[in-house]
């Protein structure tokens, strides 16, 4: 008997779960404005998931595409606070890919975590970090 999984591209709220941009940068410069926007707006880069490579080496080719995981401790210590299962939302994603020759950043919106978990609390706190991860992809853009 297998699991029903179901798929979501809106929150509960139906509002959009994902803000993706695109930009004039090559693939790597746009990783690097990543990196640098995410530092200068407070937040650090905990990993980058290099997906491509990854797929690659199992004999799965792909367009360039890595995750940078970043995360500001303040904020993921204050949403854990009121709910520890928001830690299946953290750290805060950015992915930067080629898609047909074009370079993308897409983030998950934080405030999908206050729709995930009513019971958190944690509306205002996702409110204020989605407009900075925001803020870090369209700096990381320009």
């Amino acid at each position: 008997m297998g699991i029903s999984v179901p798929q979501k591209t809106t929150s509960t709220t139906n509002k959009p779960i994902e803000y993706t941009v695109e930009t004039t940068k090559s693939f790597d410069a746009a990783v690097k404005a990543v990196e640098q926007a995410a530092t200068a707006h407070g937040f650090r880069v905990l990993h980058i998931h290099d997906v491509a490579a990854t797929l690659a080496e199992k004999g799965y080719p792909r367009d360039p595409m890595k995750i940078i995981e970043i995360c500001n401790a303040r904020f993921a210590s204050e949403v854990l606070q009121k709910d520890i299962k928001t830690s299946l939302m953290l750290p805060c994603p950015i992915t930067v890919y080629v898609d047909r020759g074009r370079t993308y950043m897409s983030t998950l919106l934080p405030e999908v975590i206050a729709s995930f978990y009513p019971e958190a609390g944690v509306e205002a706190l996702s409110a204020q970090v989605q407009r900075i991860v925001i803020a870090i992809v369209d700096d990381a853009k320009a």
